[in-house]
């Protein structure tokens, strides 16, 4: 037993549980944030259905949080949105979708604060270079979901702040068939269709960010 502790990887170990936590993190707070919004424009779906919470078992889908720990894309369960609550229903479609994307950038911004506070006033151990590598993590996790989320593709959440812009019988009708570009998206990562440019994005704006606190 103590020959098998002696050649475990607890360095693999420990970063799984750090990527598993950090993609919690960011799923987590994406979603609340979705029906942060939605309430806050006058629709008490998402409360109802306890999904105001930052307790990530209420937004976890399981095979989306695999495939986000394994292949770098995955999914949480989608916040139930009732778009008649709004007295725009188009552009409250639109802020809704859009909080998302942007309270992963505002975590990431905190993340990233968090880091430089570790890195100047924390004692140098074990535990805090845990932690400073978590928010480093995280951080990159949290923009690449953000920047991801804003592909406008359905069902992401930047098709539906460019389906805003369309009159109304197109919009309605595109939103009827939002379900469908679920194939698309999922061939388009199997095929790393701009994987690229995505990649150079994520970097752009993660570096952007740190450089504001290291």
């Amino acid at each position: 037993m103590t020959t098998f502790l002696r050649q475990f990887d607890w360095a693999g170990l420990l970063s799984l549980v750090q990527r598993i936590a950090g993609v919690l993190v960011c799923l987590t707070v994406h979603e609340t944030c979705h029906g942060l919004a939605a309430y806050a424009l006058g629709d008490p779906t998402a409360k109802r259905m306890r999904r105001l919470s930052f307790n990530p078992l209420h937004h976890i889908d399981w095979f989306g949080l695999a495939s986000m720990v394994i292949c770098g894309f995955g999914w949480a369960k989608p916040v139930p949105v009732d778009m008649r609550y709004f007295k725009k229903p188009k552009t409250g479609m639109a802020v809704t979708a859009l909080a998302g994307p942007v309270s992963n950038f505002l975590l990431a911004l905190a993340l990233l604060f968090g880091a430089s506070l570790l890195g100047r006033f924390a004692p140098s151990n074990g535990v805090v270079v845990w932690l400073f590598s978590f928010c480093l993590s995280t951080a990159a996790l949290s923009v690449g979901l953000g920047l991801f989320n804003l592909v406008p593709i359905p069902p992401l959440d930047g098709s539906k702040v460019l389906f805003s812009l369309l009159p109304e019988r197109a919009y309605y009708t595109l939103m009827r068939y939002e379900r469908y570009g679920m194939v698309v998206l999922l061939l388009l990562v199997w095929l790393d269709v701009g994987g690229k440019y995505l990649s150079n994005a994520i970097y752009a704006v993660y570096f952007w960010i740190a450089g504001l606190f290291f």
